[in-house]
């Protein structure tokens, strides 16, 4: 067979020194006795792979595809290394699958990305489910564990192991998530929330920065979770292993010490750290050797924080905080402390030491001491006791030793304060412990903790070989196959190697207790003692101080420098006194439980045994580390080997912690240190591939003929494999399943291949054929038919040429003709225009030529004009200056003589007489002179500027003429240019008619495209219409989605309050089940059971079992429920008595507020009487001046018309006019006195009128007659007053109550205007603001803000509401008390009317026979029940009643309407106390029953119709038009009379949705077994393809598997549910919300189920469960409920299945994807594509491009990253309103009810 197998084209797995394995495929068949063989590999390139001579061993062969990527390892039909690998890669890489199962073990490969695969929604799909059914997961280990816990009663644990940075801490935390979920937790704080609150604290403390790992665990830990008898968490309890100490003192480059030191150094700017003293961590010895301070992405600042807030939840107060950093702070300063000084014996530390001196005062410790005792030490001998200077090393040896042993003693305390916190008092039934331990660890230099975590490592791969092969054992010894024992690897030697007598922990103790131990004659010893003598140990060949062991993962070469001193771990002594000698508390609180503790400094702090308490300090440090850490382990074998292991291994994929990559050699190197491989090669030892007899007979059914198939499968499958295969130590048969070996299951795939693919050439050869001759007809057909088509159509095509032919002439004679006419008449106009140009050309030259000839002659004349003027002035100009020359000399000659005159005496004599005359005279000519001269010089400067004037007028006409000369040169040159522009008009003509013949044709394309655009404009308008109906449309749908997810925010308050009502209830039962147990045969009832209820509400009472029962119950409670129960009865008992206290407060309030009004009405009596005296005095005043004012007015026109007699005083005289304004003014104070006294005397009429109501309400009924205003006539003497106020009272009452109307409406409008604005105004600034702070958030927490909104928003309504029920509470309680008041009165007032004296005995005497017959209204459709009968009523109509014969037998909601019509009569009778009895107990009953028959379906769906039913009644005949206009008159006279039931409707509405949610719940637990069989694992068409050979094995320690479902079962209970709830009359629009409900529910678990199991993606599987679907689709459409968005609640899981069976390989086959999955979300897509599994070689994964580009073009959509949907969602329920055709008078009881004690009316 092996050669058959290595045939040609067989694929083969080859070694690799990178890739590990590569993968070939042979290009020849593989004959016995070939030295080599012929591959190709992948990449294309050939290679001979040569065989190994001795052995001739064959390379491993690869699987099929259709095998890769299986769920289980062991499931491969070929089990080895190779095979392990790839489908590890392929799941990792190619489907994004971290999980795979390896028989027991867990593998789990870090994805270094967070993935949506731990939420709620994932942890309730798991819940529940048996391993194996599922995907891979932590959650399924989890659940695994949880379930044989509660099964077997026996103790679980979950080994999580691997390299440093797998993820095992991880892994971990989310397997306590699990288990604090699902089975929750007891106690008021979440257990888990405790757990997670300390790892931050664990790994500040114990958590480093190494070179593969940014966070790597330098400690072992195992949580043990505790749990009760109910399975729920109750406590916590922590041990840890194998601290690294040397971290402390020692990091290795690029790695960095313990995190809290960072943390600490990075927090020193706090306030509350500057005493610590602390700076950079560059500047401590112990933080600055790896020379990396800092973590990439990781604030150190912000982990303190994280850090202390950790502490604070875990009950370590601030005052311990600032002790414990405080240790820290000196921890890192006593590194920086310096020893100096030269060889051995000479060092000393100086006691001023800057360090020094901060570590001793930060340890209160004195400094001295501290210093003289770190460079000695102290030697007891018999006699004597000596100190011993030290060597510098050893001082700085003993120096880390004492940091070393501080933090290690302080990692204990925090350890210990960690338990306490998680410790509980309960008493623990049983645990599931969780082990986070260092996997096996080999490094380039291994020292001590290597050989510590190594050894820790092949005591737990012992325990793991046992136990599979336990598991092996049983599963063969269940199916009865004869047991072979199969050999594994036993590491028993080598661990016999390490911890035996004389082994390497037993030499390494013998060596650390000898004087002159040393580590290199600790080497010596172990060669002498193992070399040679045992095969796991050896010696390197170039080093004398190491070893190598052999251990099951791998050889470790080990260094022996420092075992010693590590095993050691010894501290001084002296030193450790000085610590002790402290004042620091704190301090000596770490030493003294040094000195109690029960065991090891390196163990745990409470173990599950105790060890023997070691008496003394210094004994405790003698105990050698390995010593401990053997113990230690011991213990946790002891612990383990007592549970029930589950092994998750973590595996690190690469070191360069990149997203979804793996190194092969890496991934090889850990599944062989990790047990993976071992497990592996023990299955493959076997029959590794399990099936049973059912899956094998449906997936090699065609391997079989037919007279093969018998009616016994499993004899068929015997008959079969015998066949098949020949060699029947390949296979052997089990009770239910059938065992293959290695590759059997390969074999019998490529056997069923070949027959497939026979078949599929057979009948590709009928088909192909059947086409050929299909398409050789179809084109025979179609050839004839072309033939007669193209020949009739060449008959009209030569038709049609001849009628072309002809029309062609006839279009020629006229198109020519039409064109000789366009000619001659364009040449016509041509010529015309011509003419026309040239006559105008010609008239214009001899208008210009008239027209200059005259503008020359102007121009001649005033040119010579201006020429004679200017010779004119000239010569004038020449006679002037001529003259002045002539007059000039001879003044000149007068002068000469003149002064020859003046030299001689007797002439100045002369002149001397009669100078000052001259002088006079000469003066004033001179002034006549400058007279003129003044004149003279303006006529110059005038005709001066007339000239200039004049000239600049020439020079213009010079210019003008100039210009006219230049325009007649240019008018020359225009002839020329005209002529030229008339050719070019000639073209330009030429042009136009072309231009024009183009518009044209432009405009009749312009035409066309504005018809096209008018048709444009139609569609777009048709378009925008549709669009803004689309809009409209979709606001629609958005106000519906609001209105929808209000009313399921109310929806799910509602069910929160009623979960919270049910917790009471169940409180108030239990507390009155203890008050039974502690008095019996007293039943104390509840008088306050709803503050909404009557003091007529019925309570409910404990009878005799079931006070045993819950004191029962109550006897199991522990000591936390006893005092919550305590709590709540005292917090209820002060909640009543604060009631009592408001009641009472509130009546002696309103008797207060009674007395005040009376006293205020007293008073307001009493000021209107002193007004009313103030008023009549002013009236009298006003009167008196009145009189006055008339008498001097009277007098005043006797005196005008006395004046008037006497002619004394006329109309214009002053007097006159004096007087006439005195009478103006006079009159005008006349008006104003009368206005005031009209005012006074209506004031005064108000106060009569209001002492006449006063007396009328007195009761002085008998004086009506008497009227405020009849004394109003004596209020003026003459009457005036009295018709003035007569005259305007009726218009002034009229007006002011118009006035006062319109005023109170305005004020009312006004003021509710406002409120609403500053609500709006208030609800806008709300918005906005959480708006604002919603945005600040990120996406997961904007759901949950908006949440708490909607949340604190209702909550205020309800307040309101309730504010407002207490004020009407208090309404009626007034109107009562008045009502009771007013009846009083009337008996009083009918008393005394009965007493008065009868006036005629002898009337009194004939009447007395008479009686009066009190005429009763007709009141048909209304029952009358006794208040002592309303118990009965309830009994009989909700609490005995059968739903099952009423339904059948009885109208649908008869015990509605008959509680309605007990509420008519009630209403009738104006009875609101048995009103609210009758509704109040009715709601109490109905709950109470469903409180009990919850879980019937019948039941609550009966309540549910006829709570509905009694809603619609309340509402048919509430009177309201919105409800009555369906009702006939009889029911509208009907209506209720006396009492708005309003609120009752919605405490009705409220018990419907509970209801209703109650349905729910029912209908999804009888569905919920029923869908995942019946949907997905029921082959309904019967072996469409065949199963894929999973082979799968289910852990046997699993639940047994229930009873099959199938698609029948579903259709039949969906039928049930439908009768049931259309028998029982519920509202067909309920009913449709129902069935919608239930399937959403039915796609919602069936799509989740999809999601998280690879076996169902599949080609065939998407058809059966498209199949499933169409049978739910015509169930719908068969109750005729298709529409309404029912069948919508399926299109998630449709498009699932078409997404399972469309093509998905190109881009092409991506787009189309991603347009017809809309239902379903991004992460659901990417999901089943990635679980999308081939079941046949012929079907094809899907591509990488087609992957890739799917995610590209999904990844814009904005929808929620959740993976599974939420099963758990209940749509809002909406029931309108249904009016009742029955008349309630017709309707008949019947007697089977047992109400006969009703009344009919």
């Amino acid at each position: 067979m092996a050669a058959a197998l290595y045939s040609k084209f067989a694929r083969v797995w080859i070694p690799d020194a990178v890739e590990v394995w590569r993968s070939a495929e042979l290009t020849k068949d593989y004959s016995p006795g070939d030295a080599a063989l012929q591959l190709q590999l992948e990449d294309g390139s050939e290679l001979e792979y040569k065989l190994n001579p001795k052995d001739n061993t064959l390379p491993p062969l690869r699987n099929p595809d259709i095998l890769v990527g299986e769920n289980d390892l062991t499931a491969l039909s070929y089990l080895h290394e190779p095979a392990v690998l790839h489908n590890l890669r392929v799941r990792f890489i190619d489907s994004k699958l971290i999980y795979t199962y390896c028989g027991i073990i867990l593998v789990a490969i870090n994805p270094y990305e967070s993935l949506p695969i731990y939420g709620e929604d994932i942890i309730s799909a798991y819940s529940g489910q048996n391993m194996g059914d599922m995907d891979p997961h932590i959650f399924a280990v989890a659940e695994e564990a949880y379930k044989q816990m509660a099964r077997d009663e026996r103790n679980q644990s979950i080994i999580v192991s691997g390299e440093s940075g797998a993820g095992k801490t991880v892994s971990a935390k989310y397997a306590m998530r699990y288990f604090a979920t699902v089975s929750g937790s007891s106690t008021e704080a979440s257990v888990e929330e405790r757990i997670l609150a300390s790892s931050p604290i664990m790994e500040a403390i114990g958590n480093a920065k190494t070179t593969r790992n940014d966070n790597s665990s330098r400690f072992g830990k195992y949580i043990e979770i505790g749990f009760d008898r109910r399975y729920h968490i109750i406590g916590a309890n922590m041990r840890t292993y194998l601290l690294e100490k040397s971290r402390v003192v020692f990091q290795a480059s690029e790695e960095r010490n313990y995190h809290i030191f960072y943390q600490l150094c990075a927090s020193t700017h706090l306030p509350e750290f500057k005493a610590l003293q602390l700076g950079s961590t560059d500047e401590f010895h112990y933080t600055n050797q790896g020379k990396s301070p800092v973590i990439d992405e990781v604030d150190d600042a912000q982990e303190m924080q994280t850090t202390r807030r950790a502490f604070s939840l875990l009950g370590i107060h601030e005052r311990q905080q600032l002790d414990l950093f405080r240790i820290l702070a000196a921890i890192l300063q006593l590194g920086n402390v310096e020893v100096t000084g030269r060889g051995s014996g000479n060092c000393s530390v100086s006691a001023e030491d800057r360090h020094l001196t901060v570590f001793c005062e930060l340890m209160m410790v004195s400094c001295e001491s501290m210093a003289h005792w770190l460079c000695h030490k102290k030697l007891k001998t018999a006699t004597e006791t000596l100190n011993k200077p030290l060597a510098k090393t050893e001082a700085v040896d003993s120096r880390d030793a004492l940091a070393k042993h501080i933090y290690a003693r302080l990692f204990t305390w925090i350890v210990s304060q960690i338990n306490k916190a998680l410790r509980s008092s309960s008493m623990q039934h049983s645990f599931i412990g969780v082990l986070d331990i260092y996997g096996f660890e080999t490094f380039e230099i291994n020292s001590f903790e290597q050989f510590c975590i190594n050894y820790a490592n092949e005591k737990l791969q012992q325990q793991f070989n046992l136990h599979v092969f336990k598991l092996e054992q049983e599963e063969y010894m269940k199916e009865q196959i004869p047991w072979t024992l199969i050999d594994f690897y036993d590491n028993q030697p080598c661990i016999n190697l390490i911890e035996a007598k004389m082994g390497v922990l037993d030499l390494l103790d013998e060596e650390c207790m000898m004087p002159k131990g040393s580590d290199g004659s600790w080497a010596q010893k172990l060669y002498n003692t193992h070399l040679k003598k045992s095969a796991h140990f050896d010696k390197p060949r170039m080093s004398n101080k190491a070893f190598i062991i052999h251990h099951f993962a791998d050889r470790v070469e080990y260094q022996c420098e420092g075992f010693l001193e590590k095993n050691k771990d010894t501290v001084n002594e002296e030193q450790i006194n000085v610590l002790k000698s402290s004042e620091f508390a704190f301090l000596l609180e770490l030493f003294q439980e040094e000195e109690n503790a029960p065991g090891p400094t390196g163990t745990a702090a409470s173990g599950r045994t105790k060890m023997a308490r070691v008496g003394q300090s210094l004994r405790e440090h003698k105990k050698s580390v390995g010593l401990q850490f053997r113990n230690s382990l011991n213990l946790l074998m002891d612990t383990l080997n007592a549970t029930t292991p589950h092994y998750v291994r973590c595996i690190k994929p690469n070191d360069h912690k990149s997203p979804f990559m793996m190194d092969p050699s890496r991934a090889a190197q850990q599944l062989r240190a990790c047990g993976v491989l071992e497990t592996v090669r023990i299955s493959a030892a076997g029959f590794p591939s399990r099936w049973t007899y059912q899956e094998f007979f449906i997936r090699y059914r065609v391997l079989m003929k037919q007279k093969d198939v018998l009616s016994d499968k499993k004899l068929t499958c015997q008959n079969v494999l015998e066949q098949l295969i020949q060699d029947s130590d390949k296979y052997k048969f089990g009770k239910t399943k059938i065992f293959f070996r290695a590759g059997q299951v390969a074999y019998l795939e490529k056997l069923r291949a070949d027959k497939l693919r026979a078949a599929c050439v057979q009948i590709q050869k009928t088909i192909r054929c059947w086409l050929s001759r299909k398409k050789y007809l179809r084109l025979r057909q179609a050839t004839v038919t072309i033939q007669r088509y193209v020949r009739g159509q060449q008959a009209r095509a030569l038709c049609k040429s001849l009628r072309r032919t002809k029309a062609a002439v006839v279009i020629q004679k006229y198109q020519r003709m039409c064109a000789a006419r366009r000619l001659y008449q364009r040449k016509r106009a041509a010529t015309v225009l011509l003419q026309r140009l040239l006559r105008g050309h010609a008239a214009r030259l001899r208008y210009r030529q008239l027209w200059y000839e005259q503008k020359v002659v102007v121009v001649q004349r005033c040119v010579r004009g201006w020429l004679a003027r200017l010779r004119y002035r000239r010569t004038l100009q020449g006679l002037v200056y001529l003259q002045c020359c002539a007059r000039r000399m001879l003044a000149r000659r007068e002068l000469k003589k003149l002064k020859i005159e003046a030299r001689s005496v007797e002439h100045y004599k002369k002149l001397n007489v009669g100078m000052e005359n001259k002088i006079m005279q000469l003066q004033r000519k001179v002034d006549d002179q400058h007279k003129e001269n003044r004149e003279l010089l303006e006529r110059l400067i005038v005709v001066e500027s007339s000239n200039v004037s004049e000239l600049e007028k020439l020079h213009s006409q010079i210019e003008a003429l100039q210009g006219v000369e230049e325009d007649a040169r240019h008018l020359g040159d225009q002839v020329s240019t005209l002529e030229e522009e008339l050719g070019l008009t000639r073209e330009e003509l030429e042009r136009n008619r072309k231009m024009v013949e183009e518009l044209n044709e432009k405009n009749d394309l312009l035409k066309s495209e504005k018809d096209e655009l008018n048709k444009l404009i139609k569609e777009q308008g048709q378009q925008i219409t549709d669009k803004l109906q689309k809009d409209h449309q979709e606001l629609i749908e958005h106000l519906q989605t609001d209105l929808n997810e209000e009313r399921s925010r109310y929806q799910n308050l509602l069910t929160e309050h009623l979960k919270l009502e049910e917790l009471h209830a169940d409180l108030l039962s239990e507390r009155e089940a203890a008050a039974h147990m502690s008095k019996p045969g007293h039943i104390r009832t509840d008088s306050a059971y709803s503050s909404n209820e009557s003091q007529y509400t019925h309570c409910s009472e404990f009878t005799g079992s079931e006070v045993s029962l819950q004191g029962q119950e109550e006897e199991l409670q522990g000591a936390v429920d006893v005092a919550l129960l305590l709590k709540l009865q005292r917090r209820v008992a002060e909640l009543e008595q604060e009631k009592l206290n408001l009641q009472s407060e509130w009546d002696s309030r309103e008797e207060q507020l009674q007395q005040d009004h009376a006293k205020e009405l007293e008073e307001c009596r009493r000021t209107l009487g002193a007004e009313r005296d103030y008023e009549a005095q002013k009236r009298q005043e006003l009167e008196s001046d009145n009189k006055r004012l008339k008498k001097d007015l009277n007098e005043l026109r006797m005196s005008l018309s006395l004046g008037k007699g006497s002619g004394r005083a006329s109309p214009g005289a002053p007097a006159y006019k004096v007087l006439l304004e005195q009478l103006s003014s006079i009159t005008e104070e006349l008006e104003v006195r009368k206005e005031e006294v009209l005012l006074l005397r209506t004031q005064l009429v108000n106060l009569e009128a209001f002492k006449y109501k006063e007396a009328a309400s007195e009761g002085d009924s008998g004086d009506t007659s008497r009227s405020p205003t009849l004394d109003l006539h004596e209020l003026n003497e003459d009457g005036e007053l009295w018709m003035v106020y007569e005259g305007l009272k009726e218009t002034n009452r009229l007006l002011e109550s118009q006035l006062q109307t319109e005023r109170q409406d305005h004020a009312e409008e006004l003021e509710a205007l406002r409120a609403q604005l500053q609500a709006l105004r208030e609800e806008r600034d709300q918005q906005q603001e959480l708006l604002a702070n919603t945005l600040k958030l990120p996406q997961d927490g904007r759901v949950h803000a908006a949440l708490q909104h909607e949340i604190s928003r209702l909550t205020r309504h309800n307040v309101d509401l309730m504010e407002q029920m207490d004020k009407q509470d208090k309404t009626i309680r007034k109107l009562k008390k008045q009502l009771k008041m007013y009846m009083k009165k009337v008996e009083e007032s009918d008393q005394i009317q009965i007493d008065q004296p009868i006036l005629d005995n002898r009337a009194s005497e004939a009447l007395s026979s008479v009686s009066i017959i009190r005429k009763e209204r007709q009141c048909q459709g209304m029952l009358e029940c006794r208040k002592e009968d309303e118990s009965k009523l309830l009994r009989a109509l909700i609490t005995d009643l059968k739903p099952r014969g009423v339904a059948v037998n009885l109208i649908p909601g008869l015990p509605a309407y008959i509680l309605f019509m007990c509420l008519r009569h009630a209403d009738y009778t104006n009875n609101d106390q048995q009103v609210c009895t009758l509704l109040n107990s009715s709601i109490n009953s109905i709950k109470n029953m469903l409180k009990k028959k919850g879980v019937d379906f019948e039941t609550v769906s009966f309540w549910l119709a006829n709570t509905c039913r009694l809603l619609h009644c309340l509402k048919q005949y509430s009177g309201e038009e919105a409800f009555t206009k369906h009702n006939t008159p009889q029911q509208n006279e009907q209506c209720l009379l006396n009492f708005d039931l309003a609120e009752y409707r919605q405490v009705l509405s409220d018990l419907i949705i509970q209801i209703y949610q109650q349905l729910i719940k029912c209908m999804e637990s009888v569905l919920q077994p029923m869908i995942v069989a019946g949907m997905l694992e029921q082959e309904t068409i019967p072996v469409v393809l065949g199963l894929k050979p999973t082979g799968l094995r289910k852990r046997t320690s699993s639940f047994p598997e229930e009873s099959s479902y199938t698609l029948d079962s579903i259709l039949k209970q969906l039928e049930s549910f439908h009768s049931t709830l259309m028998q029982h009359g519920n509202d067909p629009n309920l009913v449709k919300q129902v069935v919608k409900q239930q399937f959403y529910f039915i796609c919602a678990v069936t799509l989740n189920s999809l999601l998280l199991r690879k076996d169902m993606c599949s080609w065939s599987k998407g058809l059966q469960i498209r199949y499933n679907v169409s049978q739910l689709e015509e169930w719908l459409m068969d109750k005729g409920i298709q529409v309404g968005g029912v069948r919508e609640m399926l299109e998630p899981l449709i498009q699932a299945t078409k997404l399972l069976q469309v093509n998905k390989k190109t881009e092409e086959d991506a787009k189309a994807i991603a347009t017809m999955c809309t239902a379903l979300t991004a992460t659901q897509i990417v999901k089943i594509l990635n679980l999308y599994t081939p079941v046949n070689e012929f079907e094809e994964r899907v591509s990488v491009s087609c992957m890739k580009a799917v995610q590209a073009l999904l990844k814009d959509r904005q929808e929620s990253p959740q993976l599974l949907m939420d099963s758990k969602t209940v749509f809002p329920i909406t029931f309108p309103f249904n009016p009742s055709h029955v008349a309630l008078e017709s309707i008949q009881i019947p007697a089977s009810l047992n109400i006969n004690f009703l009344t009919s009316l």
